[in-house]
């Protein structure tokens, strides 16, 4: 007994579909499946992939640009250079995958569970710096424990889980330059960044405003110019951090902040 045919291809490409269906495994698709139904799409017709099940599978340097992933699962699928600029991510499990290298320019992941995903050198720019119309979008998305060196500048990550999210600079690999995560300009009002690790982060105006950063570590972080205003700073380290013209306004824990006695925070 065969699973319902999605009827998101030609005839071509259902045919190589019917001829490698198998119940036996717990994704939707083969990698080679997915090949033809991408090479079969175009801007005018995506392909429309929501909702579907899609678990572990090698999806390394497939293109799913503009693609529908909206709630689709993809725990522990391997993404390594994919290409999902402009794709719908939205409500997609993505909790142990591997993002590294991936394009994500333009890319929706709000609400997604990216949990204990590994986001190492995303590209999210054409150019050197990232702009507005190019970030990414994590909005309330789960990023706790995920491991993050990428450059998020101007990104919006309101309301986004990133406890525990490991985006502190390697300074034992760092033959290419300092690694870290750049997220200048980057949203994250409200964010749950309790217990992230974000030692020489490039934070510089970024919006924290109410956001959660008890017992985060900052150490060596640039937040020049950000709005920390009503931030939870509970035994968070802003130790050796640059903090001229950061706001702290209605901060909460700073009595047990370490490090701020040698900032320029206002």
């Amino acid at each position: 007994m065969h699973r319902t045919i999605p009827t998101i291809c030609s005839a071509a490409g259902l045919v190589l579909i019917l001829a490698g269906w198998s119940l036996a495994s717990s994704a939707d698709f083969s990698r080679e499946q997915l090949a033809v139904l991408l090479a079969e799409a175009s801007p005018q017709r995506p392909a429309d992939l929501a909702g579907r099940a899609l678990d572990g599978l090698d999806l390394s340097r497939l293109d799913f640009a503009g693609a529908n992933l909206a709630r689709a699962s993809l725990v522990g699928a391997n993404l390594y250079a994919a290409r999902l600029q402009g794709a719908n991510l939205a409500g997609a499990n993505l909790a142990g995958a591997t993002l590294n290298l991936a394009w994500v320019m333009r890319a929706d992941f709000t609400e997604a569970n990216l949990s204990g995903a590994s986001l190492l050198g995303l590209v999210t720019s054409t150019g050197i710096e990232t702009s507005r119309a190019e970030a990414p979008i994590f909005a309330h998305a789960n990023l706790s424990g995920a491991r993050i060196i990428a450059r998020l500048g101007h990104a919006d990550l309101s309301g986004a889980n990133l406890s525990g999210a490991r985006m502190a600079a390697d300074m034992r690999n760092q033959s290419m330059g300092l690694m870290r995560a750049e997220l200048q300009g980057a949203r994250l009002i409200r964010a749950n960044l309790s217990g992230a690790e974000l030692g020489r982060a490039l934070l510089r105006f970024a919006d924290l405003r109410d956001a959660d950063l008890a017992g985060a570590d900052l150490s060596g972080a640039d937040l020049a110019g950000a709005d920390l205003r009503g931030a939870e700073l509970s035994h968070a380290n802003l130790t050796g951090g640059r903090l001229d013209g950061t706001r702290l306004e209605g901060a909460r824990g700073l009595d047990s902040t370490k490090g701020l006695e040698h900032g320029g925070a206002r």
